[in-house]
């Protein structure tokens, strides 16, 4: 019988492609195994945000992985019959799916196992319904958690803050929490999913976070020297106070080695005429929406910052499908006045590789783990331009603690002014402290390839692992 390795990711892009450049890096320590990625059926996964072209290269990528690494093999778990029409929130969805997909997913692992030893079950963090069918079946189940450290050593700590705090931390915007191995953190930033203590997605959250402590353990998309101090509160356990912490094993950073398949896209044509590390560029992940006001605060700031600029705009929601009418959205006469210097691109760009280009010197990021690990890698400094999710608590880590990032500040409306943003596309680009982040990235980007080698950290956590695996 063979050795297998499950992996079980949530219905969304990036948690995908994590996962997947996660399997890869298992076969790299042991080529003999087979892993299986399960996907719940495309038509569940009703998070309107994400639209059809994303659907659409989804269904792309996993063929060309299908075709590169045969080794890897997705299976698509039967369809769910019925969703209930009251849960409209995207993050309950997320959960939500797994829970109704447990029956599927107990006849998937039994058969799994009648024909190959199963190792290891790797869950996504939304799976985490997937928790209790694994633990019934007896089979190792572990946590991949698809943000940093400093956000794992927040959700470990959740149950002793859901014991020690009595309301609801959007009651309490101007307070101050102290978690161990992150800097102190403000009820207003942390996530939006735990900002509700009386929902049913604060529930799952917090369920999931017992249930992590009890995993196997937790593989973390990150590494060692890039999170000090949340791995070692984590691993002294002081995240867990009320019991035992399980191993955390930091494996990263693993981002997406290209994004993109046949000719080249037409902006890295253009950034291949720009000088070396001159252009901004502005990308918001596949959710990242703006109203019109905000695009046009955002025109305005780029063309008075007088900074080269590659920026992919989406058209606002209701109508995000379609493809934007940039002189409808922009001010007037913007992309003429700008041509010399600015490349706007419709909907999406290869983002990967345009953070590898010579001639980017910067980022504003929505601060999506994905897209963190991918600007460090590569040692581009960041404006840290949090939207949804666990965004808001990155840009803390990115400026206060890794000191990688430049914050934006909204105003009362929630939109950030155009002066704000020229302010500090000018900042990172001319200025002493703009000097500094972009040293202190570049020397994370040394880091980080240290890591991924033979004798580093990263490499090192997952050999023994999977020598473990082999061996039992």
């Amino acid at each position: 019988m063979e050795n297998a390795i499950v992996l079980y990711p949530s219905p969304g892009r990036g948690h995908l492609i994590s996962m997947v450049a996660f399997g890869k890096l298992i076969l790299k320590h042991q080529p003999s195994f087979s892993i299986t990625i399960l996907l719940s059926d495309p038509n569940t996964n009703t998070n309107s945000t994400a639209p059809n072209y994303v659907a659409s290269s989804t269904t792309q990528y996993i063929a060309t992985v299908n075709s590169t690494t045969p080794s890897i093999t997705f299976q698509h778990l039967p369809p769910i019959s019925e969703i209930p029409r009251s849960t409209a929130c995207p993050e309950e969805l997320s959960f939500l799916i797994p829970r109704l997909n447990n029956p599927n997913l107990h006849q998937t692992l039994k058969t799994i196992s009648q024909t190959s030893k199963l190792r290891a079950f790797i869950i996504d963090f939304f799976c985490d319904a997937a928790f209790e069918v694994a633990t019934n079946l007896d089979i190792p189940t572990y946590y991949f958690f698809t943000s940093g450290a400093s956000g794992l050593a927040l959700f470990l700590y959740l149950p002793t803050l859901h014991k020690n705090v009595d309301k609801s931390f959007k009651d309490l915007s101007n307070m101050l929490f102290d978690i161990p191995g992150i800097p102190r953190i403000p009820a207003s930033d942390m996530p939006g999913g735990i900002s509700d203590r009386n929902t049913q997605r604060y529930e799952y959250f917090l369920n999931t976070a017992t249930h992590m402590a009890k995993s196997n353990g937790i593989f973390v998309n990150t590494f060692d020297l890039l999170e000090k101090k949340a791995i070692k509160a984590m691993s002294d356990g002081l995240c867990v106070p009320d019991g035992l912490t399980p191993p955390i094993f930091c494996i990263g950073p693993l981002t997406s080695s290209s994004s993109q398949d046949g000719d080249e896209h037409e902006c890295l044509k253009w950034l291949n005429s720009q000088p070396s590390r001159s252009v901004v560029f502005l990308s918001f992940g596949s959710m990242g929406l703006f109203s019109v006001k905000q695009l046009r605060e955002m025109a305005v700031g780029l063309e008075n910052s007088g900074q080269r600029f590659l920026w992919v705009v989406r058209n606002p929601p209701p109508d995000n499908e379609k493809e934007p009418n940039l002189d409808e959205l922009l001010p007037k006469d913007f992309l003429k006045r700008t041509k010399d210097k600015g490349f706007v691109v419709k909907q999406w760009a290869p983002q990967v590789e345009v953070l590898s280009h010579e001639s980017v010197g910067g980022f504003v990021t929505h601060c999506g783990w994905n897209s963190v690990l991918e600007a460090i890698s590569v040692g581009v400094p960041m404006v840290a331009w949090p939207l949804y999710a666990e965004q808001r608590l990155n840009r803390v880590f990115l400026v206060e603690e890794m000191k990688v990032a430049l914050a934006s500040k909204e105003m009362e409306d929630g939109l950030v002014s155009a002066e704000e943003l020229e302010k500090l596309v000018r900042k990172l680009f001319e200025s002493e402290v703009g000097r500094e982040v972009r040293e202190r990235v570049l020397g994370f980007r040394d880091e980080a390839m240290v890591a991924q080698k033979e004798a580093g950290s990263s490499h090192v956590a997952l050999a023994k692992l999977a020598q473990l695996w082999k061996q039992t």
